[in-house]
Formats: structure tokens, sequence, C-alpha cells
């Protein structure tokens, strides 16, 4: 039975440019990029040369404007925490949206516990931030804004030059900074054009190995390491780069550069068709995100009356790998912080699931979900305790619990 992959804003197989490029660095080039030494000076080069290659995907002109990290997870910590801790700081306010990932809300609650303060923005019920909202949350004494561009988990996309604009226009002094992984290497980005003072990003996102990823840090902006020991990336981020994993990024963004026009075209055809399908063919459903201002490869959807777990389980049963939320918190057995914002109740929020396409996906594929996934919807529905009868109810008992 063929295999189906479908969930490609939890990780990306690694492309064969990627692997080809990153092999000699583990065997014949493996030298230390600090060592002064030839071997080490060719480990350095190659460093370099990944970094313009990154810097060009994400549209930076400086490349030693990249700090390379362990992904984006670690690049947020750096963001968030860095910069708030770093000496010279005036103020101890911080904006963010509602629908940041964990790791920057979770950034937030523990400087929250040193003494600085946080201000959430909330979504519409779309997802999207508003400009003049945004603006209005930020004071005389805010340091740092920091809003997505996409959303792993219902694909909305934000009009980043307008909420940078916003903010600055109000306050000049703030530096807005940007968790764009989700759409590197699957849209064009365009991090000095949208005014960005920080972003941050994921090699495994675009066919990157795992273990690799990046901040963009405007030059001037001043950051306290989170690691320290080392002179490494600037002073930035302490450690013996990963030599071999940020050349295979450096490889994998190029190929996204050649590729990209199709990555969107392509797959938001397809993602189109899917979305057709499934809406011919299930009834109660609800799309979310915005329907137009969106990842091109993102399909997310809340199917009522059933478990996204069981979902889930049956596709897999039948080689096909979905999505319910975000990969960072799939076994955590509460609502999506995400789809809370945007006003999906709870109950119904369990139904929830992400279909994330793909340079592999091909229309087969697509055909094949389309023929498929309506008998999982079906099957559960018939052994489901749950109906358009008594939901209401349920939910009203459910409520009491809460």
């Amino acid at each position: 039975m063929r295999r189906i992959y479908v969930d490609h804003l939890a990780t990306t197989p690694v492309c064969d440019e990627a692997i080809e490029a990153m092999m000699p660095f583990f065997k014949e080039k493996f030298g230390n990029p600090t060592s002064l030494h030839e071997m080490g000076i060719e480990a350095k080069k190659a460093i370099n040369r990944a970094r313009e290659q990154v810097a060009q995907l994400l549209n930076v002109s400086n490349p030693e404007d990249i700090v390379f990290t362990s992904g984006a997870i670690e690049a947020n910590n750096l963001a968030i925490k860095g910069f708030a801790k770093a000496p010279g700081r005036r103020g101890k306010h911080i904006v963010v949206s509602a629908i940041e990932h964990h790791s920057i809300l979770h950034s937030c609650k523990t400087l929250e516990k040193e003494g600085f303060e946080i201000t959430e923005v909330q979504p519409d019920e779309y997802g999207i931030i508003d400009p003049e909202k945004l603006a209005a949350a930020v004071r005389e004494d805010t340091i740092l804004v920091s809003v997505g561009f996409a959303n792993r988990e219902i694909g909305t996309i934000q009009d980043m030059p307008a909420l940078v604009a916003a903010v600055k226009e109000k306050n000049p002094r703030v530096v807005f900074h940007s968790d764009i992984a989700p759409a590197v290497g699957h849209m064009p980005v365009d991090v000095e054009g949208w005014g960005l003072d920080m972003a941050s990003f994921t090699g495994h996102y675009f066919y990157a190995p795992k273990g690799v990823g990046g901040l963009y840090v405007r030059k001037g902006i001043r950051l306290k390491p989170l690691i320290e020991g080392g002179i490494q990336e600037g002073g930035r981020r302490a450690g013996t780069e990963n030599v071999p994993g940020i050349v295979g990024m450096g490889a994998a963004a190029e190929l996204a550069i050649k590729e990209m026009d199709d990555r969107v075209n392509r797959l938001r055809y397809l993602r189109d068709k899917l979305k057709k399908g499934i809406e011919e063919r299930i009834p109660y459903i609800k799309f979310t995100g915005h329907p137009e201002k969106r990842l091109p490869n993102h399909l997310s959807l809340i199917v009522m009356y059933i478990e996204g777990e069981a979902m889930l389980l049956m596709l897999n049963i039948k080689k096909t790998y979905a999505a319910s939320g975000s990969a960072c918190v799939s076994y955590a057995l509460k609502q999506s912080h995400v789809l809370a914002a945007i006003g999906v109740e709870k109950e119904a929020s369990n139904g929830s699931i992400v279909f994330s396409l793909g340079r592999d996906n091909t229309e087969e594929d697509i055909d094949y979900i389309i023929e498929e996934y309506p008998k999982v919807i079906a099957r559960l529905r018939e052994i489901s305790p749950f109906n358009p009868e008594n939901w209401e109810e349920f939910t009203k008992k459910a409520s009491k619990f809460k």
C-alpha cells in the first residue's frame, strides 16, 4: 500500500540536494570551523556559503545577520528572552499575539515571573491580527512585539508590512519579531521588505535536516546569549556549529528558491482540489483559518461529532499521515490555544485535522484522500455517541466541568 505523507508542517523529508551537500562534512571535511588550519577554514567557508544561501531565501542583504541555532524553538527563545534581557533595556513590556507558538508564549510566561509585563492581542475568527488593535496594545515602555507570519494550525498568514508599520508608527523604538518558520520554503518571504527586526526559522520545515535553524537579527540589535562559553555566531550562540546540518540547510534553501513557483502554484492547486473534494463529500465540517490569506499548502478543518485522534489512527491504517493541531503539542490532552483564540468551542476542537502538503505529493495522493477520507468519517460517525440532535445537550453538560 502506498504511503501518503501530508504532515509537512510537522517535518519534511531531507531532499537529495541537502544529503549530497552534507555527506563530505561527516568524513572528509570534518574540521571545526573555529580551527585556524586548512580543514577548519574549509568548514568555515562552507558555513558562510550556507549563510548566504539562507539569506537569499529570506531576502536578507547581509548574511552575517543570520544566527544559526538548533531550530525555530531555540531561535524564538533567543529572540524573546535574549532581547528582553540584553543590557540597556529601558522597558519591560512585551506584546504578542494570542496564537503564537508555545516557545514564544512560554518564554513570555518566564519573563512575566521575572517582572516583565505581557500583553496578548486576540485575533479575529480567521486568525488575523488587526494592525490597529496591535498598535493599540503598544505603549511607551514596550520593547518588543512578536507576531508570527503564518500559523501552523490554521494556515492563516498576516499582513506583516501593515503590522510592522502600525507598531513602528506608534513607537519607533519597538523591535518587531516574527516566527516565519511555517512559511519558509513553502512561499516567498521578505524579511527586510516587511521591515522585520528579527525572524525565526527552522530547516526541517523546508527539506533540510532536523536540528538546525536560525534567527535573523537586524544589525545593531543586542541579544543576551542563552548559551554562553564560545565565540561562535558572533558571540550570540556558543557551541561548535552543526556543520553538516547547516550545509544541508543551505542546499535546501537554494532548492526552495529554484522550486518556489512550482511549490506555491502546484500545491495551492492540490490544496484547493482537496478542499473541494472534502466539502462535497463530508457534511458537518468547518474549515479553519482565512479562506484566502493562508499558506498555499495548508488545509485545516473541524469535523463535527468525532475525535481527531480517531481520525488520525484510521487514516494511519490507510497509510495516510496527517495532523491534529500542532505537532509540538500533539500529545497534550487540552484544547489548542489557537482554536480557542479564534472562537472554536472546546468540544468541537477535538475534531480538528490539518493537511499540509509537500513537494512530493501528487494529484493521485489527493484523489486517494478524497476517496478514502469520507469513508473514515462515515465509519467514525456510525460509532460515535454524538450527532446533530444531541450535540447541544452534550456541550451544555460538558461546560459544567470546565
